[in-house]
């Protein structure tokens, strides 16, 4: 472990798994089943949220008839589903966790609920991969806030500023820079940050396969530097 990074955290959605036209289509279509029209702002608004956030959201906003807690038990069921079906690992996935598992403590800061977060690593194999693992549900505040970052930075022993995370989304990349890490952006082209999101990381890169060492280890300055 070097002397700069103590810790790199990962999102899931989006950055390991190609899962965000899956949600954005689970849950259109259960607006549609209740002939509920689907905001242009929709999607981007939802993109980070807590369980308890979107699925309120769904029902308040959107008209989507049920409690909250009903209506995302149907779309976490769902998504279930359709992982079971065939999970959207991204190109890299496994190989970039690996790799920088070998370096430092991973953790992971994801809005998927526990249930889907569980089932993605044992499916690609990642479990063992991870030291700490959380939820925004389990937080009580979805991204942009920096709950879940801070929980995680914490529980993996780490100061944020010391730590790197990986993030795709505009409220992710928000979430993390709130937390005061350093933040590499691996936006997905179909669901595009907006540029003052992007404005906000440290580095930008097109391919987890780009998500090297050395990048790492260059955002994070070590002690003596950062002191001088």
């Amino acid at each position: 472990m070097t002397d700069g990074v103590k810790a790199v955290v990962f999102d899931l959605d989006g950055v390991l798994i190609d899962s965000e036209g899956v949600w954005d289509d689970v849950r259109r279509g259960l607006a549609a089943e209740n002939g509920r029209p689907w905001p242009d702002d929709a999607t981007q608004a939802m993109m980070g949220m807590s369980t308890q956030e979107w699925s309120a959201y769904l029902v308040d906003t959107l008209g989507v008839p049920g409690a909250a807690p009903d209506v995302a038990a149907t779309v976490i069921g769902r998504m279930a589903d359709h992982y079971r079906q065939h999970l959207p690992l991204l190109p890299g996935a496994v190989d970039t966790v690996r790799r920088l598992a070998d370096t430092w403590p991973l953790g992971l800061a994801s809005s998927s609920p526990r249930r889907l977060i569980d089932s993605v690593l044992e499916a690609a194999g990642l479990t063992d991969a991870f030291r700490v693992t959380l939820s925004t549900e389990e937080v009580g505040e979805g991204k942009p806030s920096p709950a879940v970052y801070l929980q995680v930075a914490s529980r993996l022993g780490a100061h944020p500023e010391t730590v790197v995370a990986l993030e795709d989304s505009s409220n992710g990349l928000r979430s993390a820079a709130r937390a005061g890490m350093h933040v590499i952006a691996v936006p997905r082209p179909a669901f595009p940050p907006a540029p003052d999101a992007l404005q906000l990381a440290d580095a930008v890169v097109d391919h987890l396969d780009d998500v090297t060492q050395d990048l790492v280890e260059s955002l994070v300055p070590a002690p003596s530097d950062r002191m001088s």
